[in-house]
């Protein structure tokens, strides 16, 4: 049972975690006014292989998962000017990638938009993206709170729709599956 709560665990801080480093977002790397996290594959690579029960079908999941993605880099602004930068960012990089929607949440304020570019068959993406913008829920003015994360790899969004509907989400994010 511990195995599987550190599984989810670190699949839970690894998963607003979507596409890579692009040149786009390199820029948003050296700005004072946000934080950034950048997993290698490296690092994903001694998660994957960490000595957890593997024999768990939840387990095995996550490791096949961790096991295919590239890298992660995870950027978070609170400064309005800071979070302006990486939403306008983001949005040309989507552009100018054709990248495709792949779902949007909008709750209390709170807009989620996930993106995705079209990997080796429908099940597969070769890149996501996850913006996340929140406001302030009194006023419906914007806090400006921005969070924006990128993810390479051969990334299954099966395997992510399997591991999303066996936690306890929202609803709305148990559509991960693409259909």
């Amino acid at each position: 049972m511990k195995n599987k709560i550190k599984a989810l665990l670190v699949f839970i801080c690894l998963f607003p975690v979507l596409v890579s480093g692009q040149s786009a977002f390199d820029q948003l790397e050296d700005s004072e006014n946000i934080g950034t996290v950048t997993i290698s594959k490296g690092m994903l690579g001694i998660v994957a292989n960490m000595s957890i029960d593997d024999a768990d079908e939840e387990t095995q999941e996550f490791l096949d998962l961790a096991k295919s993605i590239k890298e992660i880099k995870v950027f978070v602004s609170d400064d309005k000017a800071a979070s302006q930068k990486m939403k306008a960012t983001a949005k040309g990089y989507i552009k100018s990638s054709k990248m495709e929607s792949l779902m949007k949440v909008k709750d209390d304020g709170s807009e989620v938009n996930f993106y995705v570019m079209e990997g080796k068959d429908s099940d597969h993406v070769s890149e996501m993206v996850m913006l996340v913008t929140d406001m302030d829920k009194k006023s419906g003015k914007p806090d400006f709170e921005t969070v924006l994360v990128t993810m390479t790899g051969d990334i299954d969004l099966t395997k992510i729709g399997s591991l999303v509907n066996k936690m306890n989400l929202p609803k709305e994010l148990k559509k991960v599956d693409k259909k």
